[in-house]
């Protein structure tokens, strides 16, 4: 242990090789900081997945904490700046811890060792890229809480085109609400600027609610709540839904007798010119769908004692 934790202890922004180790299971594509990079079409396609669709598949695979919704009765509900509109995007996370200046003293001095000028709250908003979404803990605080304003808010938009989910708040909730494009899941909000915060880390694992997020993350956040897939999961999952409903199409047609009783539906549905799944990744998710046992469930991860 004291060989190893060091390396977290001593960072604000965890490094690109911490944060590969932390989502190993992710092969795919990268941010330059070291986030796993979920494709943009993959983004597109999971507005097409409902919340209850994403939990029940984390919860077969043994993840059962993705979901919140601050609505529990210990808990203030979310504020949606437009809950009409959902948000779905690769997280971005922050820590904020309450203010300690002996703490605050040493992390300036971490954040100069890694060419950070200043630690506050604009370092989360400076290390966003589009397609994410800025996902950060103030551990409920309301009054003195608020992360961001409209300015800070434009810059947010700007670099990531998304918005924001806080356990904390904002300010200047009027002016973010005329923002386009930008929305926000809060706690709450307020007319005072941030105080008594401390930014303790950037892309290091967080606590949103009842879930543990990490950096690289996919967020669904709709009216209901907010969902975090692990990145690792994204595609099975798209693919999951889409061809499930397929399926339902299919055995529809085979009733009203448009469909051969002895077609066998993976060999029709690969012959379908109107539909919009890569035919590699629905040849690759339809093999490994057929190499399972039949009539058995997912394995549930145990938890680990």
């Amino acid at each position: 242990m004291l060989a190893v934790w060091p390396v977290h202890s001593q960072s604000v922004k965890w490094s690109p090789e911490d944060i590969k180790l932390l989502t190993k299971d992710w092969t795919g594509e990268r941010l330059a900081d070291g986030r796993p990079k979920v494709s943009d079409a993959h983004l597109a396609r999971l507005s097409n997945v409902t919340i209850e669709e994403a939990w029940e598949f984390l919860r077969a695979k043994g993840y059962e904490n993705q979901f919140e919704n601050f609505s529990g009765s210990y808990e203030n509900s979310w504020v949606v700046i437009h809950p009409e509109q959902e948000m779905i995007g690769r997280v971005l996370t922050a820590q904020y811890m309450p203010m300690r200046f002996d703490y605050d003293d040493y992390l300036q001095e971490v954040g100069k060792k890694q060419g950070i000028n200043r630690v506050n709250n604009n370092l989360p908003v400076t290390s966003l890229s589009e397609g994410d979404v800025y996902v950060a803990d103030a551990f409920g605080k309301i009054a003195d809480g608020t992360l961001l304003g409209d300015a800070v808010g434009g810059t947010v938009y700007r670099n990531s085109k998304r918005g924001v989910i806080f356990n904390g708040s904002v300010r200047k909730l009027d002016a973010l609400a005329e923002m386009e494009g930008f929305n926000a899941w809060i706690r709450g909000f307020d007319p005072s600027s941030i105080s008594g915060l401390v930014c303790a880390s950037v892309n290091a694992p967080i606590r949103i609610g009842r879930v543990t997020v990490l950096p690289g993350d996919v967020v669904i956040a709709r009216l209901s709540g907010v969902i975090f897939i692990p990145p690792h999961f994204v595609e099975e999952l798209i693919l999951s839904v889409e061809v499930a409903a397929l399926r339902n199409s299919f055995n529809v047609q085979r009733r009203e007798g448009k469909i051969d009783n002895n077609t066998n539906f993976n060999e029709w549905v690969i012959k379908q010119s109107d539909i919009n799944i890569p035919k590699t990744e629905l040849e690759s998710y339809l093999n490994k769908q057929a190499s399972q046992p039949q009539n058995t469930q997912q394995p549930v991860r145990s938890q680990r004692q």
